[in-house]
């Protein structure tokens, strides 16, 4: 990942509207909700919240399918990945064990 799309990223998830509806998506994952139960849980219009799922779009942390009238949203775990490498992918100057506590706290998930 480059830093131009690592910031897009950061940008997309600095909005607490935007960070929870992609943490509830990432909970949800791998079926997704669709956009009207993301909506409910997170008590926002729908067209508000259409918005916000646009800008985690073109961010790559969300991905959407339409099935009739219906669009179901999914995180898309492939920028998660992406985004949580180019934070970590230099880390501990060499020293992997320096890193363990933090591989083992994503290990359970």
């Amino acid at each position: 990942m480059e830093s131009n799309a690592a910031l897009s990223a950061f940008t997309a998830l600095s909005q607490q509207t935007r960070l929870d509806a992609f943490r509830l998506l990432v909970r949800h994952e791998p079926e997704g909700l669709p956009a009207g139960d993301i909506a409910r849980h997170l008590d926002v219009p729908a067209n508000t919240l259409s918005t916000h799922l646009a800008i985690l779009a073109r961010a790559g942390l969300v991905t959407s399918e339409r099935h009739g009238r219906v669009i179901q949203y999914r995180a898309d775990v492939d920028g998660l990945r992406a985004l949580m490498l180019f934070l970590v992918k230099d880390c501990c100057a060499g020293s992997p064990e320096l890193c363990a506590p933090l591989i083992s706290e994503l290990a359970c998930c």
